[in-house]
This record gives C-alpha cells, sequence and structure tokens, in this order.
C-alpha cells in the first residue's frame, strides 16, 4: 500500500530514485513507527511521514518521524555513533546507503520506578521491531539474548535492583536525555553511543531530581510489544512486572553522565 511519505531531494540523492519509489510505494517503508524526533507512534498510512537519512562516513540508517516535527532532511552524525548503536544490538553494521535500511529502531520511555522503599529513575527500552542476529538469515527476535551477552541480567523480581554494567552510563544534559552509552570498540577507552535522541528528550523534574540524587540510572529493556506507549507511571510498572513475570525483560544499573 502506497505510503504518505515525504522523500526530500537531499535524501533521494543519497539513496538512489530506484529506493526512493520502492518506499512511497510501500514496499520498504513500514506503516507504524516511532518518530525519530518526538518517539512518539506514527502510522505512514494514515499521516504524513519524513524519510530521515542519518549519515556516517561510511553506512547510513533511514528513519522516520512525523512531518509535523521534521522535515525529510539528511542528518550528518559520526560514524561510531551509526555503528556502535546498532553494532550493539544486531552484531553487524548499519544497512548501506541504496540497500534496504534496518527498520527496527529503539524506543525509550522514562518514568520512575518504587523498588526497596525508593524512587529510582528508569529508562523503558523497546525496538519498534524483531532484532535478528547477524549471520542468522531468519527472523527470530534476539533482542534480549544479545543483550545478556554486553551484562544485561534478567528480570525475576521488580522489587530488586539491578546490578551496575561497567563502562554504561546515561547521558544528562541541561535537563534533558541524550544519550546512552557504551564501551567504545576495538579496545578504545571511549565510548560510543547505544542509543543517541536525534533530539534532547524532555525528562519530568521528579525524575531528574531522582537521577541527580541517586547518579544512578535503571535501564529496562524489553522485546517489540512488551510494553508499549504506557501514559501512566503506574501502568508502566504493570508492564515491566508482566514482562519480567513472563521472563521477557532485562536491566541493569548506570550511572548517570552529566546532569
Amino acid at each position: 500500500m502506497p505510503r504518505m511519505l515525504d522523500v526530500s531531494e537531499d535524501v533521494r540523492a543519497e539513496i538512489g530514485d530506484e529506493e526512493a519509489e520502492r518506499l512511497l510505494a510501500g514496499e520498504n517503508a513500514p506503516g507504524s513507527y516511532d518518530c525519530t524526533s518526538c518517539r512518539t507512534p506514527g502510522d505512514s498510512e494514515q499521516e504524513r511521514t519524513s524519510t530521515v537519512l542519518f549519515v556516517g562516513e561510511e553506512t547510513a540508517v533511514l528513519a522516520f518521524a512525523h512531518a509535523s516535527c521534521i522535515p525529510s532532511q539528511v542528518v550528518q552524525v559520526a560514524e561510531e555513533q551509526l555503528q556502535g548503536a546498532v553494532r550493539s544490538i544486531t552484531g553487524e553494521d548499519p544497512a548501506a546507503v541504496g540497500g534496504s535500511p534496518e527498520q527496527a529502531v529503539l524506543g525509550i520511555t522514562s518514568g520512575l520506578v518504587l523498588i526497596e522503599g525508593d524512587l529510582h529513575p528508569a529508562l523503558v527500552v523497546e525496538p519498534t521491531g524483531p532484532i535478528a542476529r547477524a549471520g542468522s538469515g531468519g527472523s527470530t527476535d534476539e533482542f534480549l539474548p544479545l543483550l545478556i551477552e554486553q551484562g544485561f541480567a534478567p528480570v525475576t523480581d521488580m522489587g530488586r535492583l539491578p546490578a551496575v554494567l561497567p563502562g554504561w552510563s546515561v547521558l544528562l544534559a541541561m535537563g534533558q536525555l541524550h544519550a546512552v552509552l557504551q564501551p567504545g570498540t576495538g579496545g578504545g577507552s571511549g565510548s560510543v553511543s547505544w542509543w543517541q535522541a536525534h533530539q534532547p528528550l524532555q525528562v519530568t523534574e521528579g525524575w531528574r531530581a531522582a537521577a541527580n540524587k541517586s547518579q544512578r540510572v535503571l535501564v529496562f529493556a524489553a522485546p517489540v510489544g512488551m510494553i508499549g506507549q504506557q501514559p501512566r507511571e503506574d501502568l508502566l510498572r504493570d508492564a515491566l512486572e508482566k514482562a519480567a513475570a513472563n521472563g521477557r525483560l532485562v536491566a541493569a544499573a548506570m550511572p548517570l553522565a552529566g546532569t
């Protein structure tokens, strides 16, 4: 089914006319998506949607956004941010320009969770589609096993704090959420973005105060469709409890970087 997509001339020049026409025809474009700008759901079959191409030195990733949020455009980003974010999940590089784009992106929700009598700042990560293991050639969702291999731990009891994951951190600047950082690859001492906001995300005063007090953020992750968009923190907690009970939740504590 044709999509209500905006493909700018700059994006078309990067991906080529053939790929652009496939997107417009709905062959390589998702119906529903999480807006890369505001992170709320969108539907390219029902509303104007912008194609946003993130381009590094060698690779590129195509994302989607509400046309009311940002126009279709090409965004230049550091190569290590593109490769670090996608490789950390899939074990492989993002789709090259002109190839089939990687559609699954990470959506993040912030909230406060009550554990051991205290309110803790939390981020809940859920991809927009299944994450397959590199080279598997299949569609089996390997999101949780891949995270466990990186040090995230399965959650069996939401009443216990997860352990700290060495080398990872949550970047907060000027009171806004910018990125989740992971250790650099290749033995380097620096960090790369595992997830990065296209535009800094607002967090509540309560969340920021709790983060500044504890200097630590709890990061939970679940497979696609397990948590969903929850309008209230009590509903978010219920969804986390259900995911944990079903063995579909992992977590790690990460130090806060910034304020």
